[in-house]
């Protein structure tokens, strides 16, 4: 529960009508509110946010302050810390949550996936999960992998992320072309629709793939509340941004998420060390759980 700082006592909020506010220049971020929304984002979604990120979250935020008519930083986080918050809460973590993302990112890993995993898999069941789907380009590449290794066999694939907002635009599934261009072609021809008229420029994912996907909302901090388990897990370009303890959390709910003999991915920049797990790398960047 996000709760008030104990330094800055709740007052009431001044607030601008929209046109004054389009009149003033940049709002300051002062050190000590830089330092409030550090331990908002940290104990929400357990990312560390580095000093020199402050001017990024100043730029992120201005365009927020301005829509709710708010004079400065301070005035912000009192608005957060008011009951009934939440959804201003869970906007401030779509802010500042960084989706950088595209179709086929670190090919390397859905080649090791269809050429070395999925054969094992067929004639069987194989439920993979992305775990920080972003906006669900991971997730639909993964359809496709599994689509090319396993036909429309027995697959499923869940994809969740902090961000309410990603969620919604990977079930909306419909992507401008240059997110594409690493795609194989020929996935490209068979795997999406090309956008006509107001979708011009974008494709389209097929609905047959979006059909084998499920797409929720999850802080990674918090294990799965449906116990569901899985036999590959995408965790890529996350770690990075968690401290020792994070990482302990994350990854022990993984693990618990993974069944025996079941694959974690992490980026190519990221690794388990000075982490306590039974998990054991198969190649950089690839763990296996040792089965029962």
């Amino acid at each position: 529960m996000w709760k008030p700082d104990p330094y800055s006592p709740s007052r009431p909020v001044p607030v601008l009508a929209p046109a004054e506010m389009e009149s003033l220049d940049a709002v300051p971020l002062s050190e000590a509110d830089f330092e409030r929304f550090r331990r908002f984002i940290h104990d929400r979604a357990g990312i560390s946010l580095a000093p020199h990120k402050r001017q990024m979250v100043s730029s992120r935020l201005q365009r927020r302050l301005r829509h709710l008519g708010l004079r400065s930083f301070n005035s912000y986080l009192e608005h957060l810390a008011a009951p009934g918050q939440d959804a201003e809460r869970q906007h401030l973590v779509d802010l500042l949550t960084t989706n950088e993302t595209y179709f086929y990112r670190e090919p390397a890993h859905f080649e090791f996936l269809l050429h070395d995993i999925v054969p094992a898999y067929r004639g069987q069941s194989l439920r993979v999960w992305s775990a920080a789907c972003s906006s669900g380009e991971e997730v639909y590449t993964l359809a496709m992998v599994l689509s090319e290794g396993l036909g429309m066999g027995d697959w499923q694939i869940f994809g969740s992320d902090i961000s309410q907002r990603m969620v919604e635009a990977a079930r909306e599934a419909v992507y401008p072309l240059d997110r594409a261009k690493r795609l194989p072609a020929d996935w490209l021809g068979k795997y999406c629709l090309k956008g006509v008229r107001s979708q011009a420029g974008n494709l389209l994912i097929d609905p047959r793939l979006k059909a084998r996907v499920h797409l929720e909302q999850h802080n990674l901090k918090q294990p799965l509340t449906t116990g569901q388990r899985f036999d590959v897990i995408f965790l890529r370009n996350v770690m990075i941004y968690f401290d020792v303890p994070t990482k302990q959390i994350v990854i022990d709910h993984l693990n618990r998420a993974l069944y025996p003999g079941g694959y974690l991915f992490l980026s190519h920049v990221e690794s388990l060390h000075s982490l306590k797990t039974t998990l054991e790398m198969v190649r950089p960047s690839v763990f296996r759980k040792p089965v029962d």
